[in-house]
This record gives C-alpha cells, sequence and structure tokens, in this order.
C-alpha cells in the first residue's frame, strides 16, 4: 500500500464519500476509487459499503481507518520537520475550542513568538471531544482547553486557573436578585458563541444543567458578539471572569448571583508524550506555564496584529 492510497482512504472515511473526498484532495473521482480498490485488493476486505446518508465502515475498515490518519499525519509531521531544518520556520497547530481558540489562542500564541522567532502558528477551532483524536493522528501538535482523560498516549500540562461567571447587562431584572434558581436561568434568552453549549467543556456542562435549549439558544459568530449584545440588554451568558474583567469593572456587564458559580476550571496543553511530540509543541508547552504566558492572558490586550497568525481553521471530524 502507498501513502497515496492511504491518504485517500482516510478522506473518504472522514467525509463520507469518494465525491468529497476527491474534492478535498484536488483529485479525481476515479484516481479516489482507483486508490481505495487497490487497498481493497491488497488486504481483502471491502472496507466500507454504501448506506443512507453516505458510507459505512465495515470492522476492518475501521481498523484502517484509525491506522492510515496516524501514518498519513506522521508523514505529514516529518515533511513539516524536515521543512523546519531547511528553512528555520517553526510550524505549531493547535487545537482549541472555538471560545479559547478566540479569547485565550491570540495573546498566547503572540507571546510564544515573541520567543520563537520565525513560528508559522495555526487554530484549529473543534469541540473538546476531539482533541485526542486530532493529537494522534497528527492533525494538530498541541490541544489547549480541558484535559483529554484516559488517554496514556496523551500528557496535559496545567497552565490557567480560570473562573467562569453568568453574565447580563448592568440593568438586567435580574442582577440584584439573590440565589438564582437553575430553573428561572432556563426561561431566559441565552446569547453564545459558536461553542458555548460544547459538552466536553465547563460550560457547556452548566448550560446542560441549566436546561438551556440548544434551539432556542442564540449561537453568534464570536464570544465577542455574544457579550456586545448581552451589553445591550439582550439576554444572558455566560464568561471568563478575566476576560470580562474590565467590563465588569467599567459597569458594562454585571455578574448573576447563581447558585454553583463562580466555577473554577483549569486550562491544560496537551501533546503527545516524549519524542512523540514536535520540539516546538514541546517548547509550547512549556512556555505556557512560564509568567510571561500567564501576564499574556491576564493582560487583555487590546489587540494583537493579524500578521502574527493564521485564523481558525474549523476542522471536519469523522467518527
Amino acid at each position: 500500500m502507498t501513502l497515496t492510497q492511504l491518504r485517500a482512504f482516510v478522506a473518504v472515511a472522514r467525509l463520507g464519500s469518494v465525491k468529497a473526498a476527491a474534492a478535498s484532495l484536488g483529485v479525481t473521482e476515479p484516481a479516489v476509487s482507483g486508490a481505495v480498490a487497490a487497498l481493497r485488493r491488497e488486504l481483502g476486505d471491502v472496507l466500507f459499503i454504501r448506506a443512507a446518508g453516505g458510507i459505512s465502515l465495515t470492522s476492518g475498515g475501521r481498523r484502517l481507518a484509525a491506522g492510515a490518519a496516524e501514518i498519513v499525519g506522521l508523514a505529514e509531521e516529518t515533511r513539516s520537520r524536515v521543512r523546519e531544518a531547511g528553512t528555520g520556520t517553526a510550524h505549531l497547530r493547535v487545537a482549541s475550542t472555538e471560545t479559547s481558540a478566540e479569547q485565550i489562542l491570540p495573546a498566547l500564541i503572540a507571546a510564544f513568538g515573541r520567543r520563537q522567532p520565525d513560528l508559522d502558528a495555526a487554530t484549529l477551532a473543534v469541540p473538546a471531544a476531539v482533541f485526542p483524536e486530532l493529537l494522534r493522528d497528527r492533525r494538530a501538535d498541541v490541544a489547549v482547553g480541558p484535559a483529554p482523560q484516559q488517554h496514556p498516549g496523551i500528557e496535559s500540562t496545567p497552565f490557567l486557573r480560570f473562573q467562569l461567571v453568568v453574565v447580563a447587562a448592568p440593568d438586567h431584572p435580574l442582577v440584584h436578585q439573590p440565589r438564582i434558581g437553575l430553573a428561572r436561568l432556563a426561561r431566559e434568552p441565552w446569547l453564545l458563541g459558536p461553542a458555548g453549549l460544547d459538552p466536553g467543556t465547563l460550560a457547556g456542562a452548566f448550560l446542560a444543567r441549566v436546561g438551556v435549549d440548544p434551539d432556542t439558544a442564540i449561537a453568534f459568530p464570536s464570544a465577542t458578539a455574544s457579550l456586545n449584545s448581552v451589553a445591550a440588554g439582550a439576554g444572558l451568558s455566560i464568561a471568563f471572569r478575566h476576560v470580562v474583567r474590565e467590563d465588569l469593572r467599567r459597569g458594562v456587564l454585571a455578574t448573576l448571583d447563581v447558585p454553583g458559580t463562580p466555577i473554577n476550571g483549569m486550562l491544560y496543553a496537551s501533546a503527545l508524550k516524549g519524542d512523540r511530540r514536535s520540539a516546538t509543541a514541546a517548547a509550547f508547552c512549556r512556555f505556557v506555564t512560564t509568567p510571561a504566558a500567564t501576564q499574556a492572558l491576564m493582560s487583555r490586550p487590546q489587540g494583537v496584529p493579524m500578521s502574527a497568525f493564521r485564523p481558525a481553521v474549523h476542522v471536519t471530524i469523522w467518527s
């Protein structure tokens, strides 16, 4: 089997069709079909069958998909390391939830870049549950957010304690009400960023306990946009306290007295263990524990030059 064949099969498995795989790889459908056919002949397994809404992997197909994804990822990582050696450019792909990609990573990566010249960094905005898969397949070098659980090949470094608070406009009727019950909160309009209901995050788990209806919660393209709407009196949201600290101090936002809040949490930088992680990923995991990283996160600069790093890439995940 060849790397080209494995890459084609991984694309079909992830995207659910030969047509979508061909488009993502920039090749023809017959080329993808031919690559998959060659794997079927060599392995003696049909690998997948057509099913309603796409394809269904056979048992052998699932095993091949898991192994092939790691092989393709390792090949890309090796190619990247060779390029780094030749050009001196350090490459870093950081997976994170939508909220952290917007509110945590820009300052963190900018501060790391000041210590790591010629840094080429990209952010992958994904649900927290797929962090382990991205790291194992080497589609990400580091994941920032909740620590993946029960994954022996992944090591997580804690680096920032945070608090989550429920916020509203200062003149919202609930602002001065003590011990607001969860049932009362569930009836309020909730204004959230694109990952507000991600069950893999503390914020998403809290909103599930409140009973926020996913069909009625309003999702904004960014957490900042949702907080601006909250400040205008349109509803409630949940936010990192250190992110909204200045808005609270200036009276733009106010916190609500909700049992169980503030919610205490920890951010982690997770990567493959030992020499399976790249040198740049190892350097980043060390950096996040330094005072310089903490200062960058807590100082909340007004902006980061757009040339410093790439915008978030939204990754499609297959299961």
